[in-house]
């Protein structure tokens, strides 16, 4: 079986200059290392530097003071005339405040002693590789701003739509794809949380695995077992070691599905692993490298949580880097008539059968219709009115019933809740006049059907009639 192609990170090329070899080495290795870092460029002559840049698709400079040749200083003037988007981090053997002032205002990103401690470089490094990151995607969503279709469509065929807010999401997804940090889904249940998750992986990370975890309802050990994988022994009943889903994802996506209801222990697990991009399996000292990109969903509204407690502010920052919102199907009635299409198509396939044509009010009837359950519901009501049908025409039986009365979008209910529309009416209209209104609203939404519009207006259909022909 062929080998996964390594994945280079980050996307661009990250130069480091120094004249002296064995401390190129050793930042590579500590790039490479905590860092995970290995589209890496080493060089040792400050002269070769502003060719490399001309050659190569470098976005960050590690850039030594003291040199040989062109000094660090030079450099970093030429880097920030000739290649403003490039960002470039100052390192030097001596600590001297001046000289980072003067560096800091010629345009560098950050400024390190040599002497500094690994964690603290590893992360200056990785802050100026996000800031890199984000000028891409800027640059990629300004690139986007005036098409109005995604350049590779075919990452959501699976995705019915037509509706215009949908395909901004689809040009942003691509967008923010390539990013290595995180995408958080939301959306209600049923609306393709899931479809987008794969959609940014056969756009990011094809040649990978794609992992997906529902995460409702671990326990912390569960969690970290299933995320993190275990060494044999590491507790009673591991009698071989097993690799986790964070080892299985590598080079690829890990799904985090129903994120909200991740454990408070849990919560920090993930954190770290975020924040370090490393992990232990359990009963383990040595860790690991994540190379999988770490895509959640959750149809929770975590805001709510985080004011409750059950959620932490910081996981919630951390895994906001690029945040996709799926709106509701009652947001995007348009689509219905593409969706209903589709799944009548599908449903038909697989349960062998002609595909039946629908009936002209099933779209009007359905438009009415709240969907709390979203796309997912609309496609079980397609599947379950295909597998009774027997005529050519396409029964309302079915829906009608698994709607109910109750179910369909009613002015009346949701009066009930909202503030009383007449308040603000001087003077108001009589109640023969409001009613009149009320028939005519529901008339409009049922385009003309009496059965649908008496459903709406929570009265029979003789009544209705009777009002019409008053």
């Amino acid at each position: 079986m062929s080998q996964t192609r390594k994945r280079l990170y980050p996307s661009f090329g990250v130069l480091l200059v120094d004249d002296e070899l064995p401390w190129l080495r050793s930042l590579s290795m500590t790039l490479e290392g905590p860092a995970a870092m290995n589209n890496l460029v080493q060089c040792q002559d400050s002269r070769k530097v502003m060719d490399i840049l001309a050659r190569r698709e470098i976005g960050l400079v590690l850039l030594d003071l003291t040199m040989p040749h062109l000094s660090g200083e030079v450099l970093l003037e030429q880097i920030v005339a000739e290649h403003p988007d490039i960002s470039v981090i100052i390192l030097s053997g001596l600590n001297q405040l001046e000289t980072a002032v003067r560096c800091m205002r010629l345009g560098a990103f950050d400024y390190f002693v040599k002497t500094v401690d690994e964690e603290r470089l590893v992360e200056g490094v990785r802050r100026a590789v996000r800031m890199v990151e984000l000028e891409y995607e800027n640059r990629a969503m300004r690139q986007r701003f005036f098409c109005h279709q995604p350049k590779s469509p075919e990452a959501f065929s699976s995705l019915v739509t037509g509706h215009p807010t949908m395909q901004a999401i689809f040009q942003y997804v691509e967008a923010v794809a390539p990013s290595s940090q995180p995408i958080m889904i939301t959306g209600e249940s049923g609306t393709g949380k899931e479809l987008i998750a794969r959609a940014i992986h056969q756009l990011s990370r094809p040649d990978g695995p794609l992992i997906n975890v529902n995460v409702s309802g671990l326990d912390d050990t569960y969690f970290a077992d299933t995320l993190f994988g275990h060494v044999r022994g590491a507790y009673t009943g591991a009698d071989s070691q097993r690799s986790g889903l964070v080892e299985q994802a590598a080079e690829g996506t890990l799904f985090l599905d129903e994120i909200g209801d991740l454990s408070p222990a849990s919560q920090v697990k993930l954190l770290r692993l975020l924040q370090e991009g490393e992990y232990y399996p359990l009963g383990s000292d040595h860790p690991k490298q994540m190379t999988a990109r770490v895509v959640v969903a959750t149809h929770q509204d975590l805001d709510q949580r985080i004011a409750s407690g059950a959620f932490r502010r910081d996981l919630y920052y951390r895994l906001l880097s690029h945040h996709v919102h799926l709106p509701p199907l009652r947001e995007r009635r348009e689509d219905l008539p593409l969706l209903l299409d589709h799944f009548l198509h599908q449903a038909a396939a697989i349960l062998e059968k002609t595909v039946p044509t629908p009936p002209p009010e099933l779209a009007v009837l359905l438009a009415t219709y709240h969907f709390p359950g979203n796309v997912r519901e609309l496609e079980a009501m397609v599947y379950d009115a295909v597998s009774v049908h027997s005529a050519r025409v396409l029964s309302m039986k079915s829906f009608q019933e698994r709607i109910g009365a109750h179910e369909v979008e009613s002015t009346a209910p949701q009066m009930a809740c909202a503030v009383n529309p007449y308040t603000q009416l001087d003077p108001l209209p009589t109640l023969q006049q409001a009613g009149q209104l009320l028939v005519d609203e529901a008339m409009r939404r049922s385009e003309g059907n009496q059965s649908i519009a008496s459903r709406l207006l929570g009265i029979s259909q003789p009544a209705l009639s009777k009002r019409l022909k008053k």
